[in-house]
């Protein structure tokens, strides 16, 4: 059942979270701890981040650099698989263009279809902490839209070189993201509202949007997306405030805005541990007005938060 589906088959609003794969070589204890402490909540499903690979410069003998690629977080796939396996929990791993050629797609959906995985989130991804701008690798796509048609033309059974697959596959579904408050590289909101519209017409189920502390923002993206002709759910998706140091850096990370009230009374903090009780009380109060209004499920970015998120959903759900 695609997830669209999920999240509207019974009413009320559903939980759900994402979790990054481990760290190279640090094993899954940590990743399982977040999903058992969270499980209790029924997760209608789990997303699974993928991140791409990054260069690291050595320095030789002779003075020169050797750029060497690097991938910290690998294993997205093996990482949906378990858990699906473990506790029989709707996965969906993310599938980016961000350092992935065509042909690495391809085999990446080959698997997954292999393993029975037919939910995806479909993004382009981070640029490379080197890089000014996004700047796709050879071979690679620029934009979201480019790999959703690749998707649908797997899902029809069809190669990259265009050959055509002997049976074909049980067809993925997939969500992408949106933003309220717009992309960073978008120039207005209403350009990225038309994307979001080419991203639903091309086949997209649900968006699930970046993640914001002023709800009226996200309202408003809504009812203007409605206006647009945009029909799929789109998901609010919320990660509360844990450390004192995150009122300046999500803003920059993010591209959001901290409302006012919020950042007042996270200036009154003096520790981490204050800050995270506010991020609890403010997340707690975004989410009872979010499900007053009815929105199908609410989004839980976890990292760094799954104590702060347990809390939360102990008192929404």
């Amino acid at each position: 059942m695609k997830i669209s589906d999920l999240i509207t088959q019974q009413n009320r609003t559903d939980f759900s979270f994402e979790v990054l794969p481990p760290l190279k070589g640090t094993g899954t204890d940590s990743l399982f701890h977040t999903i058992d402490v969270l499980r209790e909540f029924s997760p209608r499903y789990i997303n699974i981040t993928t991140h791409r690979s990054e260069y690291v410069y050595t320095e030789q003998a002779d003075g020169s650099f050797l750029r060497k690629s690097i991938r910290r977080r690998p294993g997205t796939i093996a990482v949906a698989s378990a858990i699906m396996q473990k506790y029989d929990i709707t996965v969906v791993p993310h599938v980016v263009c961000s350092g992935f050629t065509r042909e690495e797609l391809e085999y990446m959906l080959l698997d997954l279809q292999f393993l029975g995985i037919t939910d995806l989130l479909l993004l382009r991804g981070d640029k490379a902490k080197d890089e000014s701008r996004f700047t796709p690798i050879p071979g690679g796509y620029s934009h979201t839209t480019e790999l959703i048609e690749q998707v649908n033309r797997f899902n029809n059974g069809e190669f990259i070189d265009s050959s055509m697959m002997k049976t074909k596959p049980e067809p993925f579904s997939f969500g992408v993201a949106c933003y309220p408050e717009k992309h960073e590289e978008a120039p207005n909101l209403d350009f990225d509202l038309q994307v979001l519209k080419m991203k639903q017409t091309l086949g997209a189920d649900y968006a699930i949007s970046q993640l914001f502390y002023d709800n009226s923002k996200y309202f408003q993206f809504v009812e203007r997306a409605k206006a647009e002709g945009i029909t799929i759910p789109i998901i609010p998706a919320i990660k509360p405030l844990t450390k004192m140091s995150q009122i300046t850096v999500v803003p920059k990370t993010f591209h959001i805005d901290i409302p006012q009230e919020l950042a007042a009374e996270a200036a009154l903090c003096s520790s981490d541990e204050l800050v995270k009780e506010l991020g609890v009380e403010w997340a707690v109060a975004q989410c009872k007005e979010l499900k007053a209004a009815g929105v199908p499920s609410i989004h839980f970015y976890t990292m760094s938060a799954t104590d702060s998120v347990r809390m939360i959903a102990e008192q929404i759900y």
